[in-house]
């Protein structure tokens, strides 16, 4: 009797993941996978091109070469090569990275437009990445060091959307980035190493060598799993908030003459917790501006602590109480 060889069980929890992911997509759909050639998008490669087979899926990994470092298209290359190793139509795109918001945050921009546009192109109605719960973790962190809020405990959502009809679909939130380096280990595959993921230089690259261990050593192990968790909890809270915030809104917004209108007494009967978010969604909707704690405070104000004061400056409009409605208008 012939014995298959043993799964490695980082394998299998990749592909279980994937898997998972791939269920809502259905058959005869395509997907792109966003490639950088580390042990987390590699480890999502290989699994995704095992699971699509059986699910009938199409999927096509893409390397977008940010040309920020040198030898950028030796390494792009390399993952192109892997993954077409493993059966998978594979293609670079080479794009120019702006100064807007830092190198980060201008690489990651350009990363996802591109990503969305070759998603287009092709048809495919998702894009998945690497992202791991130790990411997750650092997000969470980081958000928190930012002072945003409730928000920052949300971390990235295991799907968004990234372009009209295309997802952004992140099938390993729950999955370690040791078992990601395993997984490769077990299939032979090798991954790549980002220097700037070891630059000090870097808040991620800080909290992820720094900070997490610090706390691990300091209150024990599993802070990632708990700050991922907290995420997810987190999400749920703010769905059911903004459920709620929807169906307030249409009893008690009207359109102004030059913008639009909440109901004082209809604000002010909420908790405050969903008043700053009736206000803060209204003028996002309505300006396309997000306001900050503060200047939501000073409009609540308005609202609960009325003694005559004028109109707001807010960023993109103006809110003023007008007898028993609270108006914002376009500034």
């Amino acid at each position: 009797m012939t014995h298959r060889p043993s799964l490695h069980p980082s394998v299998a929890e990749v592909r279980s993941a994937v898997r998972r992911a791939l269920e809502p997509i259905g058959a005869d759909a395509v997907v792109v996978i966003a490639l950088s050639g580390g042990a987390d998008s590699l480890a999502l490669v290989a699994a995704t091109a095992f699971e699509a087979r059986r699910a009938g899926v199409t999927a096509v990994a893409v390397t977008v070469d940010h040309g920020l470092q040198e030898g950028s298209a030796d390494v792009a290359a390399a993952a192109a090569a892997a993954a077409e190793g493993l059966g998978l139509e594979a293609v670079v795109v080479r794009v120019e990275v702006g100064a807007d918001g830092g190198p980060e945050a201008a690489a990651r921009a350009a990363r996802y437009a591109t990503l969305a546009a070759e998603a287009s192109r092709r048809g495919a109605v998702a894009v998945l990445t690497g992202h791991t719960l130790d990411d997750q973790a650092e997000t969470v962190l980081l958000g928190l060091a930012r002072g945003a809020g409730s928000a920052s405990l949300q971390g990235m959502a295991p799907r968004a959307e990234l372009a009209p009809g295309i997802a952004l679909v992140r099938p390993l939130l729950a999955v370690r980035r040791a078992t990601t380096r395993a997984a490769c280990a077990a299939e032979q595959l090798e991954p790549w190493s980002d220097p700037h993921n070891a630059d000090p230089r870097f808040a991620r690259v800080r909290v992820r060598e720094t900070v997490l261990p610090v706390l691990e050593a300091e209150l024990g192990p599993g802070i990632a799993e708990a700050l991922a968790r907290t995420a997810e909890q987190a999400r749920e809270d703010a769905e059911a908030f903004a459920d709620m915030i929807e169906e307030t809104i249409e009893d008690i917004v009207e359109h102004a003459e030059a913008g639009i209108s909440v109901s004082v007494a209809a604000l002010a009967a909420n908790p405050a917790a969903l008043r700053h978010r009736i206000i803060r969604t209204v003028v996002a909707a309505e300006f396309g501006q997000s306001l900050t704690r503060a200047q939501t405070l000073e409009v609540a104000r308005l609202v609960t602590d009325w003694s005559g004061q004028g109109p707001l400056d807010l960023p993109g409009c103006r809110a003023a109480r007008v007898g028993a409605r609270l108006e914002f208008t376009a500034g």
